[in-house]
């Protein structure tokens, strides 16, 4: 896989479908038009954002098809990270990664909190802690310490979603938050991104978001630290845009270095770029 490209920026999250796939029976959300490799490519262009990182939506269940044939057609500017299924094998997690997969998302919004540290779980991670890859975490964030706590034994790689889902309104200081940046210093990454899926109103999201970006650089360095655009913004695609996640990125991270870092450096070093 060529990794010489110059990498300008990475954009960590975004999903592509179109709704000619077949929909997971037990789903959120349905969308009702298409969002196309060509498409968010032509965005990354725009913003001069050179590799990014295709995340399997929740409503395409386990069949990552439509991803890993996106994969196929940028190998050198893409990666992957894919939902599966417990008894998925240890073949069809290689070939994954021969594509450019390089984690899993649990997806645990509306969902009963697993045990990750029981046998039901053990072998599908142990998996992908030989495979080197990570366990992306989308969970609201009073979970996610007891979560964080559960994958550590395995030695995976731990990404958290969203700024781990806090509750807006509850601001910085309020011990879930706190908890949280306690996670920060090891192999824990978190994801700058999908601010408006934060609780509270555009004014209460903006205000946490902009309290909390400094500390999270000050706990966990801007090399565990990752922008992430959240395209199409599903449920939110008539309030936001692809340049205006861009533009709050400028915004909520105004030094140019830590921007770059983040826009860059922990991305690339997690993803294999």
């Amino acid at each position: 896989m060529d990794t010489t490209l110059p990498i300008r920026g990475v954009d960590a999250h975004a999903h592509v479908f179109t709704q000619t796939l077949a929909f997971a029976g037990e789903r959120r959300y349905t969308p009702q038009y298409d969002a196309t490799l060509q498409d968010w490519r032509a965005l990354l262009v725009t913003q001069g954002v050179s590799h990014g990182v295709l995340v399997q939506p929740s409503f395409l269940g386990s069949d990552n098809a439509y991803l890993l044939e996106a994969l196929m057609l940028a190998p050198d500017r893409l990666r992957g990270v894919v939902v599966v299924d417990a008894d998925v094998s240890h073949a069809q997690l290689e070939r994954m990664a021969r594509l450019g997969v390089v984690g899993i998302r649990l997806n645990l919004m509306g969902k009963s909190l697993p045990d990750l540290s029981s046998e039901d779980w053990r072998p599908l991670l142990e998996k992908i802690a030989a495979l080197g890859w990570h366990v992306e975490l989308h969970r609201q964030i009073e979970d996610i310490p007891a979560l964080v706590a559960a994958l550590k034994p395995y030695g995976v790689k731990i990404v958290v979603d969203h700024f781990g889902r806090p509750h807006a309104a509850f601001g910085v200081a309020h011990p879930t938050f706190k908890s949280l940046l306690a996670l920060g210093g090891g192999d824990v990454w978190v994801k700058i991104s999908g601010v408006y899926r934060l609780g509270g109103t555009d004014r209460e999201n903006l205000a946490f978001a902009q309290a909390a970006i400094p500390l999270l650089i000050e706990h966990f360095g801007t090399d565990r630290l990752m922008w992430g655009s959240d395209w199409p913004h599903t449920q939110f695609e008539d309030q936001v845009s692809y340049a205006s996640q861009f533009e709050l990125l400028q915004q909520l991270v105004p030094w140019p270095r830590q921007r770059q870092a983040i826009l860059r450096d922990g991305a690339a070093a997690l993803f294999g770029f």
